[in-house]
């Protein structure tokens, strides 16, 4: 485990890092998760294995700090994980995010364009979505007041609805880091996302389940030069629910060239 403190009160990212050659795979994960849990198996495929690779947590989430003076922020979540890169001697990486990890992504290769030579998003939120009370995820998070959330009994409530594989994870996230991480994914940025993603230089793939059906604006994203990929026989966590299908899709995505 490797970390750096990220924060001007010393809070501090921390990952696995895998040795390899540069550039840099940095893997990063979605809102209540944590990324050696969620891509360790597929990094050390053999058909991505070789980088040097850092599979990374957030601040608030997983092995890294939970500062509860932190925003949480899209944003400052992108420049926490700018400083957690530079300290490791981080450049131009290939950068490989999942769900909010791939809003996150977008954000830090618009910010800190030296950070990110390529982008593969695996079902990565776009766009600002409306809060929904009742749901499992960050609509249902954010749809709390951040008191009612922490103190008041909707951290109760979100564990008991989403189930013993994301709770495995989500419960070492910080509650007002889940919250506030929630709450600005459902907000987004200005610009959005999306128009983040159309407007970068760089080689970009998005993976999404096959079974959600079109991308919605995946002309424009094409026009743009990303690359749409529908997965089959998968949820939400691609790369746990058909390892197969995300390696290949994956290391297509990185090939030298593309």
């Amino acid at each position: 485990m490797r970390s750096a403190a990220v924060t001007p009160e010393g809070d501090r990212i921390r990952w696995v890092e895998l040795p390899g050659r540069e550039p840099a795979r940095v893997y990063v994960h979605g809102l209540g998760a944590t990324s050696p849990a969620y891509f360790t198996e597929v990094a050390v495929d053999p058909r991505l294995a070789g980088r040097r690779s850092l599979l990374v947590d957030l601040l608030g989430h997983g092995i890294s700090d939970r500062p509860a003076h932190f925003d949480y922020a899209l944003e400052s979540h992108a420049d926490a994980l700018a400083g957690a890169l530079t300290a490791a001697g981080v450049s131009a990486a290939e950068v490989i995010a999942h769900s909010m990890g791939g809003s996150v992504a977008i954000v830090l290769a618009a910010r800190h364009p030296r950070l990110v030579s390529r982008l593969v998003l695996v079902d990565a939120n776009l766009d600002p979505i409306p809060r929904a009370p009742g749901s499992s995820g960050s609509s249902g998070i954010a749809a709390y007041s951040e008191e009612e959330f922490v103190t008041g009994g909707g951290w109760e409530e979100v564990r008991d609805r989403v189930g013993p594989h994301w709770w495995s994870t989500m419960r070492l996230a910080g509650r007002e880091a889940l919250h506030r991480s929630a709450f600005h994914l459902t907000r987004g940025t200005t610009p959005t996302m999306r128009e983040l993603l159309l407007e970068l230089k760089i080689p970009r793939a998005f993976l999404l389940p096959e079974s959600d059906g079109p991308l919605p604006g995946t002309e424009a994203l094409t026009e743009a030069g990303v690359s749409v990929v529908a997965i089959p026989d998968c949820g939400h966590n691609i790369m746990l629910d058909n390892r197969e299908a995300f390696v290949k899709a994956t290391a297509a995505a990185l090939a030298p060239g593309d």
